[in-house]
This record gives structure tokens, sequence and C-alpha cells, in this order.
């Protein structure tokens, strides 16, 4: 297990690396469990520490967490509406094929005890949902994909 603290954008995020198997990563975000699925499979472990991040002393592990409930599939054809800012995801207003509108809600974010409303960017067809209601998100994340 690893832990690091990053800043990204202007926000500090502690990252713990609790797993690597294969493609998937298990990790913590201030907190917050993720299973990450990985582009390439690491050759060995990770020796290697980026410039911005830096190692902290870890504390005793505490009982493992139960992995996220897994998310709907997705084709990832055409572009990514993405989280304006991070937060937790209290309802998503469209499925995978739901024809929408440029400015239409897809999602809606509560982010600093306010909700937010993602809506899309563009006129098109829902292509994918990449996230669920509960699930905790960071700036930039994708929440649907529009073709």
């Amino acid at each position: 297990m690893k832990q690091y603290r990053f800043k990204i954008n202007g926000n500090d995020y502690n990252v713990v690396i609790n797993s690597t198997e294969g493609k998937t990563a298990s990790v913590t975000v201030n907190g917050t469990p993720y299973q990450v699925e990985l582009e390439e499979a690491p050759a060995a472990p990770v020796q290697a520490v980026p410039a911005q991040a830096a190692p902290i002393q870890t504390a005793p592990a505490a009982a493992p967490v139960p992995a996220p409930a897994a998310k709907p599939a997705a084709s990832g054809a055409g572009k990514a509406v993405t989280s304006p800012l991070p937060g937790v995801i209290i309802s998503v207003k469209v499925n995978v094929g739901d024809s929408v509108k440029a400015g239409q809600e897809v999602a809606v974010l509560e982010a600093m005890k306010m909700e937010n409303s993602i809506e899309a960017t563009h006129d098109g067809t829902v292509t994918a949902v990449h996230v669920a209601k509960g699930d905790s998100v960071l700036e930039g994340a994708s929440v649907v994909t529009i073709a």
C-alpha cells in the first residue's frame, strides 16, 4: 500500500494505492474507494514517484472497504460531458440510447452543499453513462458520453 498527496488544479488529494491486479487497481482518494481500470498492466510494481507526488507516512491499515457497485457498460463513442468540480452524483437523468439536446440536464452533482446541474454540451445520443447515483467524482471526470 502506497500513499501520496497530489495537488491538481490547486486542489489537494490524498491518494492511497491499495493494490493492483492485472489491469485493475484499488485506490482510495480522499477516503472514497475506487476501482480503476488501467490502460496497460504494469510489468512490475511502480518504483518511480512522479515529481508532483510526495510519499507520506501511512497509518495502520483499516478494515477493507467493499468495492463500489459496477458502472453501466460504455461504448465510449462520442464526446464526454465532464464534471465541473469534485462532488457526489445525486441523480443521473439519462440512460444509454437517450437523445439529448444541448443544455439538457444529464446529471445532478452535489458539491459544497449545493446542487449543480450538469448539462449536455451538444445535441446527440447518449452512448455511455460513466457514473451512478452516490458516486464521488473529481473535477473533469467523465459523467456521460454523447455522440
